[in-house]
């Protein structure tokens, strides 16, 4: 192919550009979909397991079932979904503007610090999981073996040239490390791939803030944004130029120019900071609601069972298999994160209520784990923990040491824990069997087919706090009230029996309880 048909840009000559350079932008611009993954060779030390769908995201046929209701908030969330392959790119480099308006298509880059390659190899295909559900095309990946990052580019500037002949090659407009970068870092690794260079905490925190729907959930997750973006402000270009006060006004040369003025960058961080300020007032705001409805179970001795786990472990799944709650429930990280609070029932009919969390994952942000601390004591105030684990994942130990991490984070590892081991349709025996000798308590469910639900009901019974006050009472037909508050989810029945005095009834009931029982003792 020959470039001597191509017309120059306005105001610039064919001899502008070094030979390189064009050959470069051809290739760019000629880099298919799908033919420039498929025939590109893969390099040393390049993932190719990525590609396809990702290891972290499930791989079942059947996404739904019938627990999980209408699923309408997915159809809304859905509908609004960006189209992978919808591009406004402009073919001819010799217009003027040039743009890559299209959807982000990405490629991967990790270090390999310690542990195995399998663990290496796993972390970027959970990266890889995080890109697709915030709307990017993985094209590819690399993993660099090194003791530690390197302070100026993260990979070091052999690897990061081989990330940059890996971005042309495919077109990629957007880097995504697997890891968290420093300031200097991301600026260093930007300047020799040439295009934007996210970090993986980033990516989270933008997949959050698609997902956030409640008031609360949009406050905590624009708080967790600002305290990752107040140091990572850059740019001292004319935008950021220094504003000099007293009398020098705006000559701003020579010495004395530097009053008591702020510079941009400086404005910059006082407006986030205000509006940090702000967001912490409303949650704050926002918390003595839920505290009051906490303190109203807690006073009626309302026992507190919280599903937490993995992010894509299937909670949602399991809540609405427990209570047809009909929450939302999507193949994707971090698909709900409002907690969802629902009232359940033992089979023997002692009261309860469950609630669902939102998802953990490894290096789950700081920023996070603090701008969702309100929500995260539902499960530090738990009576009992359900522990969803993705019995189907490659790693599920260290999905289990990671949820255990940010559970200690918030206080939460004294609170008695079920290891539920899901999508057991879909997993390796061997692996079952391997996590049921690790653990002490396990119980293997499908929330999808509704296996082994019965056992984890019965495990939930007996792991809750119940009436523990025996009580002999005969109650007068009169008062079929009490009887009737005895038959309630406070109570449990040991024996009725029907007497000429009224009912006789043996029961166990709550602390709160036995005193306005006190009455009806039967001291015969």
């Amino acid at each position: 192919m020959t470039i001597n048909n191509s017309r120059p840009a306005a105001g610039s000559t064919p001899t502008d550009l070094k030979p390189e350079e064009i050959q470069g932008v051809i290739d760019r611009i000629l880099a298919k979909e799908d033919a420039a993954v498929a025939k590109r060779s893969v390099s040393p030390g390049t993932a190719s397991g990525i590609r396809g769908q990702a290891q972290a995201l499930s791989v079942q046929a059947a996404e739904h079932s019938d627990a999980d209701g209408d699923q309408q908030d997915l159809q809304d969330r859905r509908a609004l979904r960006r189209v992978a392959g919808l591009s406004t790119e402009l073919e001819d480099v010799t217009e003027v503007e040039y743009r890559q308006l299209r959807l982000e298509r990405v490629v991967l880059a990790g270090l390999w610090t310690e542990g195995t390659a399998a663990d290496a190899e796993n972390s970027l295909k959970e990266l890889a999981a995080l890109a697709e559900t915030a709307g990017s095309e993985v094209l590819d990946g690399i993993v660099q073996r090194r003791m530690k990052p390197d302070p100026g580019t993260f990979l070091g500037s052999g690897k990061a040239q081989e990330l940059k002949d890996i971005v042309t090659a495919t077109g990629a407009d957007t880097v995504i490390v697997d890891s968290e970068l420093s300031p200097s870092q991301r600026r260093g690794l930007e300047d020799i791939v040439k295009v934007k260079v996210i970090d993986r905490t980033a990516l989270i925190l933008d997949i959050f803030a698609q997902h956030a729907k409640s008031r609360e959930g949009k406050a905590q997750v624009e708080l967790a944004q600002l305290e990752y973006l107040l140091p990572r402000l850059r740019g001292w270009g004319e935008s950021m130029s220094r504003q000099a006060g007293g009398q020098v006004g705006s000559a701003g040369a020579g010495m004395g120019s530097r009053g008591p003025g702020e510079t941009k960058i400086e404005l910059d961080r006082r407006k986030i900071r205000t509006r940090m300020a702000k967001l912490r007032r409303e949650i704050a705001g926002m918390k003595p609601a839920r505290e009051t409805k906490r303190a109203n179970r807690q006073r009626n001795q309302v026992p507190s069972v919280a599903i937490a786990g993995y992010t894509n472990a299937g909670k949602s799944s399991l809540l609405n298999r427990l209570t047809d709650a009909g929450v939302l429930v999507e193949n994707a990280l971090f698909a709900t994160l409002d907690p969802t609070i629902r009232r359940a029932e033992t089979p023997d009919g002692i009261g309860y209520t469950l609630a669902d969390t939102v998802g953990f994952v490894r290096s789950l942000p700081t920023q996070l784990v603090e701008a969702f601390r309100s929500t995260l004591e539902e499960v530090a105030d738990a009576d009992l923990i359900l522990h969803v684990v993705d019995a189907s994942h490659p790693d599920p130990e260290g999905q289990i040491a990671a949820v255990r991490s940010v559970l200690a984070d918030v206080d939460a590892r004294r609170i008695p824990e079920i290891i539920v081991l899901n999508k057991a349709d879909a997993a390796d025996p061997f692996v079952i069997e391997r996590l049921r000798q690790r653990e002490p308590r396990t119980v293997v469910v499908s929330a999808r087919t509704g296996e082994g639900i019965d056992e984890l009901l019965q495990a939930i019974s007996e792991g809750i706090p119940r009436p523990g006050v025996e009580l002999d009472l005969l109650v007068p037909y009169q008062r079929g009230d009490v009887v009737s508050r005895l038959h309630s989810q406070d109570a449990e029945i040991l024996a009725l029996e029907h007497e000429e005095d009224g009912t006789h009834m043996r029961v166990l009931v709550r602390d709160a309880l036995a005193p306005e029982l006190e009455q009806f003792v039967n001291h015969a």
